[in-house]
């Protein structure tokens, strides 16, 4: 971890208590890299950050020719399980004569607070669509159905996943050195920093028309920026972030401290990640950044609080702050 940078500090009172270190990763629409902290060439896993790359193929196939933007959405998303997501989730799984059991993510408990307390005092056990993945997953089954693939569609030998993984390594411009499955039992490429952030860049600068797949790029990425609640969910921080500058940029996280962000209007790319896995520090880091390349203003609705996130004590008490170290945002 030498090579890491320091990103975000904890604070208590006027004490830094903790810090967290990390690397990051601007690249232009040319493909330079414009800025970068830590290593921006180190390897890591992106989780959940590329799973607008991992629903290309979907498009590219032809097999989501005709989903409309909330789909495309769903497809590129890590829900929180809300009441909503559940139901269109399970109404595209029914259009498709398929149920809760085809998808292979696992069941997962709503992240939703309200949801999940109200599925306890019913007596409601958690299902495969309340996970956070089942909107990509219900993509897998249509784009396996159109590939005339059977239902194992999260084995590395599946058609599914040999499109995916094409894709993936021709948007980060270099093959994958690896591989890990991901919390949702699909495969997960790893990459670089600078290439996920080159990837995010080449999502900014596509333009509808020029070929398949840029014009597959345009469509995930307007379906997510006009419909961030269900990329992730009411209280969820991609939320948070697109709704401070709406239509104007995608922010996407994914597990372990990893966050990446479009930006169409400047054709910017951004990657993160947190070395100690940290959501609070990767959130606040993307934030900065953000505001840094222009995309929002520090003081915009929602943003401040990313960039001095609270840190309350059992009575409710705020005692210190979560925050980008000095000088991140521009």
């Amino acid at each position: 971890m030498s090579d890491a940078a320091l990103l975000a500090e904890v604070t208590r009172g006027e004490i830094t208590e903790s810090v967290h270190r990390g690397h990051a990763a601007i690249v232009g629409p040319d493909g330079a890299l414009i800025d970068g902290w830590g290593d921006p060439d180190k390897v890591i896993l992106p989780r959940s950050s590329c799973k607008m790359i991992q629903a290309l193929p979907l498009l590219e196939s032809g097999a989501g020719r005709d989903l409309d933007a909330v789909r495309l959405a769903l497809a590129s998303a890590s829900h929180e399980g809300e009441p909503r997501h559940v139901e269109l989730v399970s109404r595209w799984l029914g259009d498709l004569g398929l149920g809760a059991h085809d998808l292979l993510c696992g069941p997962e408990a709503s992240r939703d607070p309200a949801h999940h307390d109200e599925m306890i005092r019913a007596g409601e056990a958690p299902t495969r669509v309340h996970n956070n993945c089942s909107g990509k997953h219900t993509g897998f089954l249509m784009l396996a159905r159109h590939l005339g693939a059977g239902p194992d569609y999260v084995e590395m030998d599946h058609p599914v996943q040999k499109a995916v993984r094409a894709a993936f390594e021709e948007v980060t411009g270099a093959p994958s050195p690896g591989w890990g499955i991901d919390g949702c039992s699909a495969p997960n490429f790893a990459t670089t920093l600078r290439n996920l952030a080159g990837a995010m860049a080449r999502f900014a600068t596509a333009i509808d028309g020029r070929d398949a797949r840029q014009s597959a790029m345009v469509r995930l990425r307007e379906a997510m920026m006009a419909h961030p609640g269900l990329v992730s969910g009411r209280l969820a921080a991609c939320k948070t972030l697109m709704d401070s500058a709406p239509g104007r940029f995608v922010a996407k996280t994914g597990a372990e401290g990893v966050y990446t962000a479009i930006l169409p209007e400047r054709g910017i790319g951004i990657a993160v990640k947190i070395d100690d896995g940290a959501k609070r520090a990767s959130t606040a880091v993307i934030a900065a950044l953000l505001v840094r390349v222009g995309a929002v203003s520090a003081d915009a609705p929602g943003i401040a609080a990313l960039l001095a996130q609270p840190v309350p004590n059992r009575m409710g008490v705020n005692t210190g702050h979560v925050r980008p170290v000095a000088g991140l945002t521009g």
